[in-house]
């Protein structure tokens, strides 16, 4: 333990912001006035005789107090000093070699000679036990393999033999003071602490915690300079690859030039537009100034490429064989007369517009946009291939079904990670020019959702007054589409968003007749399915009763996908047989042969029926027409009355119907009950008895206003007793005063009626014009009654009353 000694008088020497430790030798520059005034001081109390004589050590050398001084605070505990000698330092400065020779608890301040601060002090014994115990010595023999450890480490040889030769424990831990890497707080913590055994453990801990520091730094240290090696022969080694590229290069015959120079070659040899050139330039001058590590470096390379394969100033010139043209699509597509119009047109205006010089107007140029609309199979797909074959024209197809992401249109930001330009413009890349042909196909099935809307972004490629300048997300530099002809196919218009359907020219394909899809069955469909199925042309033959019986009864359908199924599966059935032996080639097919080959007909017609067998061989059942997805389709309508002994009252109604037509069957049942006395039916019989109206095929949903008279005259059936005659189909909305309104969709209904066997329709009188285009044969083989009054309605679908009917069981 650590004792006192007799009290000392000194002059304070303070040190800021360092703590001197005994055994310390150190030197201090006395040009500081208070280290000055401290030696000063020591040095006249010698010469006068004055302080403490010779106790504290040091002969009669002056003595100093030296005390930490921390942000102005002086330490609790000094150290006893003594002015070796007194010079001049390397430097050139005065200054003092000063010796540290043991500690010093501070007392109370006092008056002495000089300018100095005079405190008196007590010193401490600092004696360790003799001899050391083996805790103490374990202590010190750790102590000393750490510094040396340390002092390796540095490279201070001399200093470990002297750390080694230290055998008192105090002297061993006030060594530690020499420690550069100690804070002043530590060394402060090292001289506050008087025992001597418990100093140097605070020296050693000091020591182990900063050994661990260096290691882990070391670690680091290491780890780093192997990354920075890795990287820098990489880069040698990149570089000496470029080296033996270029030297490879101009052995070959090249100029030797870099990537980026390549680059720069191949953008401004392109034949671009000047403002894409000038984009094309400074992503060069990026490529050039990133390294060949950067990311960065190959978004710019794939962007460039893009650019340069993009056929900027590359365009077909159009065909202006007007008449060679409409040869084209006449031959490649039987019927779609308004389309084949459409597409004459244009051209016969592309062609005055380039004689007069009217090619681009006002940086536009005349391209032009159409919706084909129809039900599937009649065409629309096919029919883009077939319009740029009679112009000339690239064709691209752009399939939209099930799109849902708006980047799909429009591109992905280049900052992502595998973006890619939108489908528009890889439709021109793939087309190689600027003006082709592309189909939209399937425009009414895309889809939005948290990704954006794509149909949103076809805005701007469809509007001719916007695409000459479109922007797409990943070029960001204006592409020109006003040259481009777009056929956007579609089933239902009511998909289509309204702001885009405004941009379109809008063509309907409602269908094909009979006659038609017999001329396409003998000229197109048979003779492709001769190929598929290995069959030459003469082969087997097909006769047109045989193919309008396909049409007819096998199939019933707007389009043609269905008849040449049928026809695929008789062809595939006579090679059968033939391969088995069972049928001779050469072979002619007529009406007579399906039935054996391919089994009965699916859809008779209802006059071709036993009369007591068709839908409307009793009363309350009545025959209307109706537009769906697919075409125009025959819809029965069926109503019954409840028993008033069993109850029931009020209005049902069944076969999945909309609003819009729940609301016609009300409008019909009170249209009868305020006019049927008039009409000369029991209306008493609506009053006291339940009505129920019920369509067929219920797990199909049906809507709209059109079935009204063919409600009202399945309920007037039912009531005056009279069968609907059953050659007679109708559509139109009824009123409440009993007036026929207009409908929509009139080509497919009397297109529906007459692949049903129908030969009287009833249509609102409005209407009528919409006659205009329905092919002429249909219309020579359909007697239309155009009507104002359901009265008109009910003279020419009722049958007369003297006739028999087969009156329903109540409901």
């Amino acid at each position: 333990m650590a004792s006192t000694s007799a009290p000392l008088t000194l002059p304070v020497l303070p040190l800021d912001d360092e703590v001197v430790l005994p055994g310390m030798v150190v030197p201090l520059d006395l040009s500081d006035a208070e280290v000055r005034a401290a030696v000063e001081a020591a040095q006249a109390a010698v010469r006068d005789g004055d302080g403490d004589g010779e106790s504290g050590g040091g002969g009669g050398k002056p003595r100093v107090l030296l005390v930490p001084r921390i942000d102005g605070s002086y330490a609790g505990t000094g150290v006893l000093g003594t002015v070796e000698q007194v010079g001049r330092l390397s430097d050139g400065d005065p200054g003092a070699l000063i010796r540290g020779r043991g500690r010093v608890r501070i007392g109370a301040g006092t008056s002495g000679p000089g300018a100095a601060l005079w405190v008196e002090g007590v010193g401490v014994d600092e004696s360790a036990p003799e001899p050391l115990p083996g805790a103490v010595a374990e202590l010190v023999t750790e102590y000393k393999a750490l510094a040396t450890d340390w002092l390796k480490k540095r490279g201070a040889w001399q200093v470990v033999d002297r750390v080694q030769q230290i055998d008192d424990v105090s002297a061993l831990a006030d060594n530690s003071g020499y420690s550069p890497f100690l804070s002043t707080a530590q060394k402060v913590a090292l001289l506050e602490t008087t025992d001597p055994v418990a100093r140097l453990k605070l020296a050693t801990q000091q020591l182990r915690e900063h050994l661990a520091e260096q290691d882990v730094a070391e670690s680091i240290a290491k780890d780093v300079q192997e990354g920075v090696d890795k990287q820098q022969r990489e880069f040698l080694l990149r570089r000496q690859l470029d080296a033996v590229r270029k030297e490879l290069r101009g052995l070959n015959g090249d100029d030797g030039e870099d990537e980026s120079d390549d680059y720069r070659t191949r953008v401004e040899a392109a034949d671009l537009p000047e403002k894409v050139r000038e984009a094309a330039l400074k992503e060069v001058e990026k490529l050039e100034r990133s390294s060949d590590q950067s990311p960065e470096g190959s978004w710019i390379r794939t962007w460039l490429d893009t650019v340069l394969e993009l056929p900027w100033n590359e365009r077909t010139e159009d065909s202006y064989d007007i008449k060679g043209a409409q040869s084209v699509l006449d031959a490649e597509h039987a019927g779609l007369e308004d389309v084949k119009e459409r597409i004459t047109e244009y051209l016969a205006v592309r062609k005055r517009r380039a004689d007069r010089g009217l090619g681009v107007v006002g940086g536009r140029r005349g391209g032009a946009v159409l919706a084909l609309v129809g039900p599937p199979g009649v065409g629309k797909t096919s029919l883009g291939e077939s319009v740029a074959h009679a112009m000339g024209r690239k064709f691209v197809r752009v399939a939209l079904g099930g799109v849902r992401d708006e980047a799909e249109i429009r591109g992905h930001r280049r900052t992502y990670v595998g973006a890619l330009p939108g489908r528009i413009v890889r439709a021109i890349k793939e087309a190689g020019s600027m003006n082709p042909v592309v189909l939209l196909d399937e425009i009414d099935k895309v889809g939005s959702d948290f990704r954006g809307d794509p149909a949103a972004a076809l805005l701007e490629v469809l509007d001719p007054a916007q695409n000459h300048t479109f922007r797409d997300h990943y070029l960001e530099v204006e592409l020109d589409l006003s040259d481009v002809v777009f056929l956007a196919t579609a089933n239902v218009l009511e998909a289509i968003p309204e702001a885009l359907l405004d941009r379109m020219e809008l063509v309907r394909l409602d269908g094909y007749t009979e006659d038609e899809k017999v001329v396409i069955a003998r000229d197109h469909l048979l003779p492709r399915q001769l190929e598929r199925a290995g069959l030459e042309p003469g082969e087997v033959t097909l006769e047109d009763g045989a193919l309008r019986r396909l049409a007819g009864e096998y199939t019933r359908e707007a389009g043609v996908r269905n008849l040449e199924r049928s026809i695929a599966r008789l062809l595939r059935k006579v090679a059968a047989e033939h391969e088995l032996g069972d049928r001779e080639l050469p072979f002619t097919l007529g009406a007579d042969d399906l039935r054996g080959l391919i089994g009965r007909p699916h859809h008779v017609p209802e006059s071709a029926q036993d009369p007591a067998e068709r839908r409307t061989a009793v009363t309350g059942v009545a025959t209307g027409l109706a537009v769906t997805g697919a075409g125009g389709d025959v819809l029965f309508v069926e109503a019954s009355l409840a028993d008033p002994e069993t109850g029931g009252s009020g209005l049902t109604l069944t076969g999945q119907l909309g609003d819009v037509m729940k609301e016609s069957a009300q409008i019909a049942l009170s249209f009868l009950r305020s006019r049927g006395a008039e009409l000369e039916l029991p209306v008493a019989d609506l009053k006291d008895r339940g009505v129920h109206i019920h369509f067929p095929a219920g797990a199909v949903p049906k809507d709209g206003p059109s079935a009204g008279i063919t409600m009202t005259t399945a309920l007037a059936s039912l009531l005056s007793g009279r069968q609907v005659r059953t050659d007679v189909a109708m559509t139109g909305e009824v009123s409440l005063t009993g007036r026929v309104l207009p409908i929509g969709g009139l080509k497919q209904k009397l297109l529906a009626a007459h692949r049903a066997g129908i030969t009287t329709v009833v249509i609102p009188k409005r209407n009528e014009a919409d006659l205009d285009d329905v092919p002429a044969e249909i219309l020579d083989k359909l007697e239309v009654h155009p009507v104002t009054d359901v009265r008109q309605v009910l003279e020419l679908a009722l049958a007369p009353a003297e006739q028999p009917v087969r009156v329903p069981a109540a409901a």
